[in-house]
This record gives structure tokens, sequence and C-alpha cells, in this order.
């Protein structure tokens, strides 16, 4: 069992910094992480999506395959080394979200023999149900990231940061934020993106 989980969407900016902040913290204290899907898709299921989402979230949906895929084989690094891939094309370099980018990370991962689960609609029940238990653990009212701690009752949505932290830094939010996961009267803190 991982010591922590890690539920993401690799279309969000706001995650991907909060993923690398956990590398980080995972390097400094040690941490074995696992790397599961929350999907944008499924939690906006029903509303209208403007146009300028639909291909990338698309693209973002057919990752999130891969990651569980990879996930239900014991590849967890694979899984990081994807999504920092795959992340640092999209958050770092700017590309947009797409198939041709998703191809690109699967190559630079190393995760090609697995490639087929990109366009495998069987993996979408077991992005659905990594979905619904992020969801159900942190929610209702959250988005993605998604970090369940092992041995707490309930996870956390976010840090959403406006930037990485360096890894002083990075433990010590860790540290800050670890006792929330264990407290059952903890519900929100939150300031204004300003």
């Amino acid at each position: 069992m991982a010591d922590v989980t890690f539920h993401f969407d690799p279309l969000c900016p706001w995650t991907w910094r909060a993923s690398r902040w956990l590398v980080n913290v995972a390097q400094a204290r040690g941490l074995d992480v696992e790397w599961r899907s929350f999907s944008l898709a499924a939690l906006n299921e029903g509303k209208e999506i403007p146009e300028a989402y639909r291909a990338p979230m698309a693209a973002s949906s057919r990752a999130l395959r891969l990651v569980e895929a990879l996930h239900a084989d014991g590849r967890d690094e694979d899984a990081a080394a994807f999504y920092a891939e795959l992340g640092s094309r999209v958050h770092e370099a700017g590309a947009p979200l797409s198939g041709e980018v998703v191809a690109e990370a699967v190559k630079a991962a190393g995760v090609e023999d697995a490639a087929a689960a990109l366009d495998d609609e069987s993996w979408d029940a077991a992005v659905r149900a990594a979905h619904v238990r992020a969801f159900s653990s942190a929610g209702p009212d959250i988005g993605s990231p998604v970090i369940i701690l092992e041995g707490a009752e309930r996870g956390l949505h976010g840090p959403i940061l406006s930037e990485i932290p360096g890894v002083d830094d990075s433990v010590t939010l860790w540290d800050s934020i670890v006792p929330l996961f264990h407290s059952p009267i903890f519900f929100e803190v939150k300031r204004g993106r300003g």
C-alpha cells in the first residue's frame, strides 16, 4: 500500500503544480506515491463543455486510461514518469494537450508496451472507479487534485499552488497539511487567488 495516493487529471495546471510539490515531498520524506485518476470529464458530465476544451479533455481521458492500466500492472513509477513527461510538455512548455502530445509522452516515458490502453475503452471503468474514490473521499464541491493519505479517514482537495515550491517549502507545507488529514472536524481552509 502506498503512503500517499495522488488523484489527478493531466489537463489541470493547478494539479500539475501540486504533483511537482508532492514529488519534492516524496523524495525528501521517502514516501511511496500511487498515481491515480481524477477525471474532469466525469466531473463535468452533463454540462456544456466549451469547444476549446473538448479535444484537450478527450486527450486527458485517453491519458488516464494509460495511468489506470499502468497502476493495474503495479507500475506506479511508470505512471509517474508518463505524467511527468506529459505535464512538462503541456504545463511547462505550453503545448496544448492533444493526442500527439500524449504519444510523445508515452515514448519519452518508455511505456510504449502499454500504449494500447490509450484507445481501450474498457479502462474507462477503472478511470471512473478511481475518480469516484477520490471524489467520495474529499467531496463534494472539489476538483483535481485529491490526495489520500494512508490511514486517514478522508482525502483532501489540493493544495492549489501558484508555483512549484522548493524542497524546504514543500516539506513545510506537507508538515502543515498532514494533521488536517487526521482531524475529523477539519473541513476547509481557503483564500482567494489574487
